[in-house]
């Protein structure tokens, strides 16, 4: 019987150094039984050369699609438009369950070519829960990002190239330094509070030094009583971190922004969920995705109000890309080693069974 096989991708996202499979969780899964095929990649955060000391197979960048379509494919984010058919299993993030923009070509890029998706957003456990999740450090770099726009606005400028850190500490420093030694005095809302991502805000936010009343932890409960909520006006910065699966009251809209004036504090909306395309997106007041190069959009207001900017970057966590890797990567081990078994292991046939939902809805709007 033939050992089951990976192929980990490169990550063609700008920017983009993390990694699904680290040499850590490589080497775990070699040891039960797997090959590993790693594609040469001088842009991720992991040297081929660690790969390469668990007993990978390296092979060339970018070189999956001529590998045999019997070979899953296992990568993060998004391929690059095209409208090239797929034929392999691809394990990922393909930002296209929720009606995205352009969710229909992706999904019938899969249709064409007869392959199949389990997209890592939707791996879920007996509970309903990710089996695995960037979430809290999303959260984490998204407050450091926004640390970092509110220190850029206090000198009257744009905040400049986001650039991943090498570990927790570097950022914590860097943030710390940007903002003259601390955090203190500095008051941020975060909504999401108690998930993954809201916790990685507000763990960020603690060790660059603001104050715990200057931290405003909201959930369910305190947006239960539905939005626009004056609350978000009055901090430096506002973090979302929903986890959004319908419609809802905004939290934030260009009218009570016009309605605060010249009064309004808050300066810096970093919108980890990213639900810019999506229609119900609670936070109506930008349309663009964000990047590490230009890390802040303005808001359209009139030119006597003090400006706002919104940070909406949809890979934030690569911003601490080695630790934020292997905490995912291990999180989803135990799914991969079911994954020859994927007809049978329900956190495989549960992703099946929506994938294969998603592209009959796809077909009917084609």
């Amino acid at each position: 019987m033939s050992r089951p096989v990976f192929w980990l991708r490169c990550e063609k996202k700008e920017f983009e150094k993390r990694a699904a499979l680290t040499p850590t969780t490589a080497k775990k899964l070699i040891d039960a039984g797997f090959d590993i095929i790693v594609e040469r990649d001088e842009q991720r955060i992991f040297d081929d050369s660690e790969y390469e000391a668990v007993g990978c197979k390296l092979v060339e960048n970018n070189s999956w699609p001529s590998a045999p379509k019997e070979i899953p494919i296992i990568g993060l984010k998004e391929l690059p438009v095209s409208t090239d058919p797929l034929p392999h299993t691809h394990i990922q993030f393909a930002h296209c369950y929720k009606n995205q923009a352009g969710w229909v070509d992706v999904l019938s890029r899969f249709d064409r070519g007869n392959g199949t998706l389990y997209d890592l957003e939707f791996l879920e456990d007996d509970n309903g829960r990710r089996v695995a999740a960037f979430g809290f450090h999303a959260g984490f770099a998204g407050a450091a990002a926004g640390a970092l726009a509110v220190a850029a606005e206090r000198k009257g400028e744009k905040l400049g190239q986001l650039n991943p850190y090498p570990n927790e500490a570097a950022m914590i420093e860097g943030v710390k330094k940007a903002l003259g030694g601390s955090g203190k005095g500095v008051k941020a809302l975060v909504i999401g509070a108690l998930g993954r991502c809201g916790r990685g805000a507000v763990d960020l936010f603690k060790k660059i030094g603001l104050e715990d009343d200057d931290i405003l932890k909201w959930d369910l409960e305190e947006t239960a009583k539905g939005g626009p909520f004056q609350e978000i006006l009055d901090v430096d910065i506002f973090i979302n971190c929903i986890y959004l699966s319908s419609k809802i009251p905004s939290f934030i809209t260009h009218e009570t922004i016009a309605a605060a004036g010249k009064s309004r504090r808050l300066s810096v909306v970093v919108d980890v969920s990213c639900d810019t395309t999506n229609p119900f997106n609670p936070i109506p007041i930008y349309s663009i995705n964000t990047t590490f190069s230009e890390p802040t959009v303005r808001v359209d207001l009139p030119s006597e109000l003090p400006p706002l900017s919104v940070i909406s970057i949809d890979h934030l966590p690569t911003l601490l890309p080695r630790e934020s890797s292997e905490q995912f990567s291990i999180d989803l081990l135990p799914s991969l080693l079911q994954f020859p078994n994927r007809n049978s292991a329900r956190v495989w046939t549960d992703a099946n069974k929506l994938f294969e939902k998603k592209l009959a809805d796809a077909r009917a709007v084609a």
